[in-house]
C-alpha cells in the first residue's frame, strides 16, 4: 500500500519517469497525495499525459532542472529509478552523492504491493494482456479492485487502476529479476522462454529465476502455469494448468470464430463448464491469455458465470498488443509488441487464423543489439510465417552497439520476400507495394511509425 511510503515521504521523484512501470507507479503516487516529479530521455505520449496530470517532467539529464523542493530536503523525497537508467547518468549521481534515500522501481512496486491480494502475472511473453484481462475481469465480476499494467488498458485508458478492495493485478516482470520483489496470492506463469540473456547469461538461470519467484507465493496460494512449461514446483504448492490446445485444468472447448474474427469457446474450469464464450477482441493467442486470466481469478473467489462472461466480451484489448487501426474486407492493419521470437510467431500464426487466405506484410523492428545477437536465427524463422517481411533497424533502448550486430542477421536468413529500410524511407516503400494485411511489429520506437503507416493503408 503506498500509505506505507507516504508514512516516511511526502515527494518522490522517477528517474525514466516515461516508463511503463515507472509511469503508473508516479500516477499512483499523485493520486495519493505525494507531490511528483520526474526525468526521462524523450517526450512520449505517456509523459505528455503525465504533464496533463500536473507531474513535474523535464527531458534533460540536468541536476539544475530538478524541482528545489525535490532536492532541499532529502528526508522527504524518495527517489525511483528504473535499472534502463545508465549509473552515470547525472541526477541519479547527485541524490546518490548528496544521501537521498534511492530504490529501484522494483522494489518500490513490492512495496506498493504488501498487504494486497496479489494476482501477478510472470513470463517472457503474455504479461500484459493477461495482467490486463485480470484487471478488466475483476472489475466487472467484483466491481473493485486495482493493477499495475505494462500496457495501456483501452478499458480503463490507462496503465493504473484504482478501485475498492485488496485485489491487485500486477504484471511481474522478468527484467533485471523485478518480479522477485514480488509475493503473490496467485500467480500466473505464461512461458519460460530465454530472453534477456544480457542480464542472465543463461537460459538455465532464467529459469531459476521463475523458480524463485514461484517459491515466493504466498502460503495458502496458488500457481497458474501454461501447460507444457517445465519449472520445479515447491511442495505443497497448489498447481493448475491451463492451455488451449490440449486437456488441462482450465481450458477450451468447442471453438469457432465469427465473420470478424472474434472467437466463441466453452471455458472448462475445474468444477464446470461455462458455454458461450465470447472475447472481445481478436486473436487466438488472445484466447490462450483468456483462459489464464479466468484461471487467476476463478482462483482468488468464487466467479460468476454471467458476469464472467460479460468481463470476456466487453474486454477491449490493451494499445500495442494485436491493436487494429484498419479491419476491412481489402486491407487490415495492425500493431502489435511482440519482441521475442515466440511472441512474433504467436502474432503472426492469430493473424493467419483470422485471416488464413490473404497476402500478409510484416514490418519489424528488432528491440536491443544483445537480444537480435541471441536470437537472429529464430526472428528470421518466426517472421519467415509472413509473405512478406520489412525489417528496420535496430532500437538500442539501453544498449550500445555491438560490432557485427545489425538487423542483417535476421535480413540474411528470412526466406520470403523481404526488405531492409530506413524508419524515414517506410511509408515511401509501402506505398510502392500491393499491400492486404500488414502489421508493425517491435517494443522500440516503431510505435511512432503506427499514424503513418495506418495513412498509407487507409489512402491506398
Amino acid at each position: 500500500m503506498i500509505d506505507r511510503v507516504a508514512m516516511w515521504f511526502d515527494r518522490a521523484y522517477f528517474i525514466g519517469i516515461g516508463g511503463i512501470g515507472m509511469s503508473a507507479l508516479a500516477r499512483w503516487c499523485n493520486l495519493t497525495g505525494v507531490d511528483v516529479a520526474g526525468y526521462d530521455r524523450v517526450e512520449s505520449a505517456i509523459t505528455r499525459s503525465l504533464a496533463s496530470e500536473n507531474i513535474d517532467v523535464h527531458y534533460d539529464d540536468s541536476v539544475e532542472l530538478i524541482p528545489e523542493r525535490f532536492k532541499i530536503d532529502r528526508d522527504r523525497t524518495l527517489v525511483v529509478y528504473t535499472p534502463a537508467v545508465p549509473s552515470d547518468m547525472s541526477e541519479l549521481q547527485w541524490f546518490d552523492k548528496n544521501g537521498f534515500t534511492i530504490v529501484k522501481r522494483s522494489r518500490f512496486l513490492g512495496e506498493v504491493a504488501v498487504g494486497k491480494y496479489v494476482m501477478a502475472v510472470a513470463g517472457t511473453h503474455g504479461k500484459t494482456t493477461t495482467s490486463s484481462m485480470i484487471a478488466h475481469f475483476n472489475r466487472v465480476v467484483t466491481g473493485g479492485g486495482n493493477a499495475f499494467l505494462g500496457g495501456i488498458s483501452k478499458n480503463f485508458g490507462s496503465n493504473l487502476v484504482c478501485g475498492e478492495g485488496r485485489r491487485l493485478a500486477v504484471e511481474a516482470d522478468e527484467f533485471d529479476r523485478s518480479f522477485l520483489q514480488l509475493y503473490p496470492d496467485v500467480a500466473v506463469v505464461t512461458s519460460v522462454d530465454p530472453d534477456h540473456l544480457d542480464i542472465y547469461g543463461t537460459a538455465e538461470a532464467v529459469q531459476e529465476a521463475f523458480e524463485q519467484f514461484i517459491s515466493q507465493i504466498k502460503e495458502g496460494g496458488t500457481l497458474v502455469i501454461k501447460l507444457g512449461v517445465e519449472l520445479k514446483i515447491p511442495n505443497g504448492l497448489r498447481k493448475y494448468t491451463y492451455s488451449i490446445d490440449a486437456v488441462a485444468d482450465f481450458c477450451v472447448e468447442d471453438v469457432r470464430v465469427d465473420g470478424c474474427g472474434d472467437y466463441w469457446f466453452t471455458l472448462v474450469v475445474p468444477d464446470r463448464k461455462i458455454e458461450n464464450c465470447h472475447l472481445g477482441v481478436p486473436g487466438w493467442v488472445n484466447v490462450e491469455n483468456c483462459v489464464a486470466a479466468a484461471a487467476a481469478l476463478w482462483c482468488a473467489g468464487e466467479v460468476d458465470d454471467e458476469k464472467l462472461r460479460e468481463a470476456m466480451s466487453s474486454f477491449s484489448g490493451v494499445k500495442r498488443r494485436m491493436d487494429f487501426y484498419v479491419k476491412s474486407e481489402d486491407r487490415v492493419y495492425f500493431d502489435d509488441y511482440a519482441h521475442h521470437p515466440r511472441e512474433l510467431s504467436a502474432a503472426i500464426s492469430s493473424v493467419r487464423k483470422i485471416y488464413p487466405t490473404r497476402h500478409l506484410t510484416a514490418i519489424f523492428q528488432p528491440h536491443l543489439y544483445t537480444r537480435t545477437k541471441d536470437f537472429s536465427h529464430e526472428f528470421a524463422e518466426s517472421l519467415s510465417q509472413a509473405d512478406r517481411v520489412i525489417l528496420l533497424p535496430i532500437y538500442p533502448a539501453r544498449e550500445k552497439p555491438i560490432e557485427g550486430v545489425s538487423s542483417k542477421l535476421i535480413f540474411d536468413d528470412v526466406c520470403v520476400e523481404k526488405y531492409l529500410v530506413e524508419k524515414r524511407e517506410l511509408a515511401d516503400v509501402l506505398t510502392a507495394l500491393k499491400t492486404d494485411v500488414v502489421g508493425t511489429f517491435g517494443a522500440g520506437d516503431i510505435e511512432l511509425l503506427c499514424e503513418s503507416v495506418n495513412n498509407v493503408i487507409r489512402n491506398k
